[in-house]
């Protein structure tokens, strides 16, 4: 692990495989629900974040990647600079996302990301509020905000005598 890097598990573990390197300022997170797996000679590139997502062997996470809750990300796979995988997305062995695009679903689809209704059609059913924050997702017209502000408000409060080590 290099400079500013940062592996949180908020009750579920963290796993880094053998010969794996996190980059500067790359946010590594596992959750309850969702461990954060990393396998064996990964590179997760600077200022990437991953949540709660399985990353096979020999797998290039380029900078700035995003990778959500429930993702699984096949052996010699690339998220190549600024691309993101959506939660419970699969991209399968062998598996490229360009620069900036978007990897959606399963079977997945791979989208520019200036094809907000593409990417929007499949993941709506992929329930983001419910896989990322355990909630529904809210009505039209009202927000989400006010319980994913609670929950987290909660979640933070239980850290206050944390220290660093």
């Amino acid at each position: 692990m290099l400079f500013g890097a940062v592996l949180t598990a908020e009750g579920g573990p963290v796993k880094l495989g053998e010969g794996s390197i996190v980059m500067e300022n790359a946010v590594l997170r596992g959750t309850r629900r969702d461990p954060l797996i990393l396998g064996r000679q990964v590179l997760v590139g600077p200022t990437s974040y991953l949540t709660g997502c399985r990353v096979e062997d020999e797998v290039f996470l380029a900078t700035g990647s995003r990778v959500f809750n429930g993702a699984r990300i096949g052996t010699r796979s690339e998220v190549r600079i600024n691309g993101i995988v959506h939660p419970r997305t699969v991209l399968p062995a062998d598996s490229m996302v360009p620069i900036g695009w978007v990897a959606v679903g399963d079977p997945v689809r791979i989208l520019p990301p200036e094809d907000h209704d593409g990417i929007w059609a499949v993941q709506k059913d992929l329930d983001f509020p419910g896989c990322v924050f355990g909630l529904d997702r809210p009505a039209d017209g009202e927000s989400l905000m006010p319980a994913v502000s609670e929950r987290f408000g909660r979640g933070l409060g239980r850290r206050s005598n944390d220290q660093q080590i």
